[in-house]
C-alpha cells in the first residue's frame, strides 16, 4: 500500500470514528431521556434505564450510518483543505478521482463490516432490549410468534388462557386453526377447531367451530371469541425487523412464506441491508463533491450546513419511497433502487471536471 493511500485511509477512518462516537453519545442521551420518562413511575433500579438505553442505541446508530459517512467525509476533506494537503496531492500527480476511488473502496469494505457485524450485533441487542422492556408494558400478557408450524399466539383474556395455532394467515382471517382454552390454573376447558376465523376485530368470529369438551363434540356455525388480538395488531407485532439478524430474517422469510404472510417488510429490510454498502459509497461521493465544490468557502459551518440540509432531503426521499414500498404502491426493489439511482445521477452530474477542482 502506497504512503499516500495509508495516509488517506487512516485520516478518513479517524474522521469516521470521531463522528461515530459523537452520534453514539447523542443518540444514547436521547434514548436515556426517553427511558427515564417511561420508567418515571416504575419501581426499577437506577441503572436499568441506563442499561436499556445502552443496548438500544446501536440499532439507532446503524440507521444513521449513511449520514455518519456523509458528515465524516465533510470533516475529512475539511482537514485536507486546512492543511493544504489536497493541493499537495494535486501537485504530486494524484488526481481527485484517484482519491475518490481509494476512499470509495474503503467505504465499501467498511459498509460490508457494518452490515455483516455491526448490524447483527445491534439486532441481538435490540431483541434483548425488547424482551426486557416488554416486562413493563401493558401487552406482556400476550405474545405471538411465527415458526415452521405456522402462527402461534398466547393470549390471556378474562382470566382465560388461549393457546392458538394457525397454519396460514390471509386477509383478516386465520386458516386451519386449533385453539386450546385453559382456566387461570392452566386446566384445559375446551378445544376449538376451525378452518376459517375472521379476526378483523378483537371479537373473533369462528366459522363452523368444532368444540371439544372432554369427549363431547359440538359444532357452532359462528362462534364469537373475545381476545386481545385483531388483524392489525398481529401485523404490527411482526413489523419490527430491526431485532432480527440477517440469518434470522432469512429464516423468518421462509416461515412467513409458509404462513402466507406478507413478505413485503421483510424483503424490504433484506434488500436494504444488501444495498447499504453501495448507499454508503454514494453518500461518501455526494459529500465529497459538495466539499470539493465549496472548498473556496471560508465559512466551515456553511459547508457542513449545506451537507446537512441536502442529507435531510435525501432522508425524506428515501423515506418517501420506503413508505411506497411498505404500502405496496411500488415494488420492494423499486423502493430501494430508485433513491440510489437518483443519488447516482446527481453524483454523476456533479462529478464533471472533478480533477480540475
Amino acid at each position: 500500500m502506497n504512503t499516500y493511500t495509508k495516509f488517506l485511509v487512516k485520516t478518513y477512518l479517524l474522521s469516521l470514528l470521531n463522528v461515530f462516537f459523537i452520534f453514539f453519545c447523542l443518540i444514547y442521551i436521547l434514548n436515556l431521556l426517553t427511558e427515564l420518562e417511561f420508567f418515571k413511575q416504575a419501581n426499577v433500579k437506577s441503572f436499568f434505564p441506563l442499561y436499556l438505553s445502552l443496548i438500544n442505541t446501536p440499532m439507532f446508530v446503524f440507521e444513521m450510518f449513511p449520514f455518519i459517512f456523509l458528515i465524516s467525509t465533510q470533516f475529512f476533506f475539511n482537514t485536507l483543505f486546512n492543511n493544504n494537503e489536497i493541493n499537495i496531492f494535486k501537485y504530486s500527480g494524484l488526481k481527485n478521482t484517484k482519491i475518490f476511488f481509494i476512499l470509495s473502496i474503503t467505504t465499501f469494505f467498511i459498509g460490508v463490516l457494518v452490515v455483516s457485524i455491526f448490524y447483527n450485533f445491534s439486532s441481538n441487542l435490540k431483541n434483548l432490549y425488547l424482551g426486557l422492556k416488554s416486562n413493563y408494558t401493558e401487552d406482556k400478557k400476550y405474545l405471538a410468534v411465527i415458526t415452521n408450524n405456522g402462527l402461534w399466539i398466547k393470549d390471556i383474556y378474562n382470566e382465560k388462557i388461549l393457546m392458538i395455532n394457525a397454519s396460514s394467515f390471509n386477509d383478516n382471517e386465520l386458516l386451519n386453526t386449533y385453539i386450546s382454552e385453559f382456566n387461570k390454573n392452566f386446566e384445559i376447558m375446551r378445544n376449538i377447531k376451525s378452518e376459517k376465523i375472521d379476526i378483523s376485530n378483537k371479537e373473533w368470529v369462528i366459522k363452523d367451530a368444532e368444540i371439544y369438551v372432554q369427549n363431547n363434540k359440538e359444532v357452532i356455525k359462528n362462534l364469537k371469541l373475545k381476545t386481545n388480538f385483531d388483524y392489525e395488531l398481529i401485523q404490527n407485532l411482526f413489523s419490527n425487523m430491526s431485532s432480527l439478524s440477517f440469518l434470522e430474517l432469512i429464516n423468518m422469510r421462509k416461515n412467513y412464506k409458509k404462513l402466507n404472510y406478507s413478505l413485503t417488510e421483510i424483503d424490504l429490510q433484506l434488500f436494504k441491508l444488501v444495498t447499504y454498502p453501495f448507499y454508503f459509497i454514494l453518500m461518501f461521493i455526494f459529500s465529497a463533491i459538495i466539499m470539493m465544490n465549496t472548498k473556496t468557502f471560508r465559512n466551515k459551518s456553511l459547508k457542513i450546513s449545506i451537507g446537512l440540509f441536502l442529507s435531510v432531503i435525501i432522508y425524506y426521499i428515501n423515506n418517501f419511497f420506503y413508505i411506497l414500498g411498505t404500502s405496496e404502491k411500488i415494488s420492494v426493489i423499486s423502493s430501494v433502487i430508485i433513491p440510489l439511482l437518483i443519488l447516482t445521477i446527481i453524483n454523476s452530474f456533479l462529478m464533471r471536471n472533478l480533477n480540475a477542482k
